[in-house]
């Protein structure tokens, strides 16, 4: 699997907002739908999709969100941020029954693709007939097992490629910026006595800084 990073923006349109959630079926890919906080009906735009750790900027993500707000609600005010992470198989199919055939009393249910709402219900069915010894028809499509990369050639090849380049290629090539070209709200990785630094400054000019190193290597360093 691979991890893939979309990002959600909160939105008062100052408007009568419509019911239900919609996702458009175009691309760039976006949902809609409604959430009320501290007694405001607000407005959630998601989108903005790429496989994590591939280098993005902020009109590819957040910004594209924003604009499509904009498109419908000029007037609109972004209150909220955020991002998420979600796992995806190479077939874009979940695993989801038995986690091995050496492990009968462990099973699994990953790899929702965003559609964590609905896939994890078909879990849910899944694993309760798996525990209960019942057969169910379409545990088949779903079975941890069942994966063969080779069927999935160009897939297991942006994997191996990516995973090349991040955890060891991307670790000798020297940076591309100075501190001082750095704006704020922005960032980007720069050198400091050879050692690679992601330097981050906030709207107010506030520093922030951190080792570039995935934090599952446990190699992880937060300097304010």
């Amino acid at each position: 699997m691979y991890q893939s990073t979309s990002y959600l923006i909160a939105v008062d349109t100052k408007k009568t907002l419509f019911n239900g959630m919609y996702i458009n079926p175009s691309q760039p890919t976006f949902s809609y739908r409604t959430a009320k906080y501290h007694g405001k009906e607000l407005l959630l735009i998601g989108g903005g999709d790429h496989k994590t750790g591939q280098p993005s900027c902020y009109q590819d993500t957040y910004g594209i969100l924003e604009q499509e707000a904009k498109k419908f609600y000029p007037n609109c005010e972004v209150l909220y941020r955020w991002n998420t992470r979600d796992c995806i198989s190479l077939d874009k199919i979940p695993y989801i029954g038995q986690y091995s055939s050496t492990m009968t009393n462990v099973f699994v249910g990953t790899g929702f693709k965003k559609w964590g709402m609905t896939l994890s219900n078909v879990a849910a069915n899944i694993i309760t007939d798996n525990i209960c010894g019942k057969e169910n028809k379409y545990a088949y499509l779903f079975s941890p097992s069942r994966l063969k990369p080779i069927k999935n050639r160009d897939e297991m090849k942006n994997v191996l490629i990516q995973s090349t380049n991040s955890l060891i290629l991307n670790k000798f090539k020297s940076a591309n910026m100075s501190f001082d070209e750095i704006k704020n709200d922005s960032g980007s990785i720069i050198e400091i006595q050879n050692d690679k630094i992601g330097i981050y400054k906030d709207p107010n000019g506030k520093i922030y800084a951190v080792k570039p190193i995935c934090t599952h290597l446990r190699l992880f360093t937060f300097l304010e």
